[in-house]
C-alpha cells in the first residue's frame, strides 16, 4: 500500500493541474518540466467543423511545481511558455507558385496558481481545489496569434479518489469561471491506472469541458482566423498516460489524448512528454 501511495503523490502532477485528491507531504517538493505539441493542423472542431488558412503548430514548454504546506494542503504552480507557428501562402499570389511565409509567437501563457486541501482521508479521499489562472498571455493583432485567454480564470474543483492494491481510481467535477465576458465551462472527468510492468504505470483518462455559452466577448477577426483561445472552446477527450520510474524521486511521463468531440479547438492529436523530480 505504501508503494501505491507514493506513486499517487507522483501521479497528481503527470499533467498540469492534475485533478487527483492526493496531496504532498509537508515540506516536500514535486517539480516537472514538460513539452506538449499539437503539430501542423488546419482543421478545428465546430458545428460544422471548419478550417483555417495555412497550418498552425502549437507547442508549450511547461514548468509545474507542488509544495506541501501541510500534510493536507498543497500549493500548486503552473507556468506555460507558448511557441506558436502559423505557416501560410502569400495572398494574393499573381505569378507562379505562391511562396510561403511563417508568423511566430513565443511568450508566456496563462500562469496558474492553486491550493488543494484534503478534508477526508479514510476509504476514499475527498479534496477540494481552487486555482486562479492569470491574464498573462499575449496577443499579436497582425498575425492573430494568441498565447492565452485575455481573462482571469477561477477554477473550483471537487476531487475524489481511492487506491487499491496496484491501481487507483479518481474523478473530479467543477467549473472554470472566466472574466472579460468569456463564457465559463463545466468540467468533469476521471482516471483509472495501474502498474503494468516493474516501474511502468499505465493510465486511461476521460476529460470533458462544456461551455455554458454565457459570454459575449468580441474576438478580433484576426484571432478568429487562427482559433487560438477564442470564446466557447470545449472538448471531450479520452487518452492514455504513462509513467516510467527510474528511482523513487525521478522519472519520465507521457500523455496522448484524442478528442471525440469539441468546439473551436484543434482537430488533431496532442502529445506531451515530461521529466519529474521530487525533493
Amino acid at each position: 500500500m505504501k508503494q501505491i501511495t507514493n506513486f499517487l503523490f507522483l501521479f497528481l502532477s503527470i499533467s498540469a493541474f492534475s485533478q487527483g485528491p492526493w496531496t504532498q507531504e509537508k515540506g516536500k517538493f514535486y517539480t516537472q518540466i514538460s513539452f506538449s505539441t499539437i503539430p501542423s493542423y488546419n482543421e478545428l472542431f465546430g458545428d460544422p467543423d471548419y478550417t483555417i488558412n495555412g497550418e498552425l503548430t502549437d507547442n508549450t514548454v511547461q514548468l509545474y511545481g507542488e509544495y506541501g504546506l501541510t500534510n493536507n494542503t498543497t500549493l500548486i504552480v503552473n507556468m506555460p511558455y507558448k511557441i506558436i507557428k502559423h505557416k501560410e501562402l502569400v495572398n494574393p499570389c499573381v505569378f507562379g507558385p505562391c511562396p510561403e511565409y511563417t508568423n511566430n509567437k513565443t511568450a508566456l501563457g496563462n500562469i496558474e496558481i492553486g491550493v488543494k486541501h484534503n478534508f477526508y482521508k479514510k476509504d476514499w479521499l475527498l479534496s477540494g481545489q481552487f486555482s486562479i489562472e492569470s491574464n498573462t498571455g499575449s496577443y499579436d493583432e497582425n498575425s492573430g496569434l494568441r498565447t492565452g485567454y485575455d481573462a482571469f480564470t477561477f477554477t473550483p474543483l471537487f476531487l475524489a479518489g481511492k487506491s487499491f492494491n496496484k491501481s487507483y481510481l479518481q474523478t473530479f467535477i467543477g467549473t472554470k469561471i472566466r472574466t472579460n465576458n468569456y463564457s465559463s465551462n463545466f468540467k468533469v472527468g476521471g482516471e483509472y491506472g495501474g502498474k503494468v510492468y516493474k516501474n511502468i504505470w499505465l493510465i486511461g483518462f476521460l476529460d470533458i469541458e462544456k461551455s455554458f455559452k454565457n459570454g459575449d466577448v468580441e474576438i478580433p477577426n484576426s484571432n478568429k482566423a487562427t482559433g487560438l483561445y477564442v470564446n466557447d472552446q470545449e472538448y471531450g477527450v479520452v487518452g492514455l498516460k504513462a509513467i516510467g520510474e527510474f528511482s523513487d524521486n525521478f522519472g519520465i511521463t507521457a500523455s496522448l489524448p484524442a478528442a471525440f468531440y469539441g468546439n473551436n479547438v484543434a482537430k488533431q492529436v496532442a502529445l506531451t512528454v515530461g521529466i519529474y523530480k521530487k525533493f
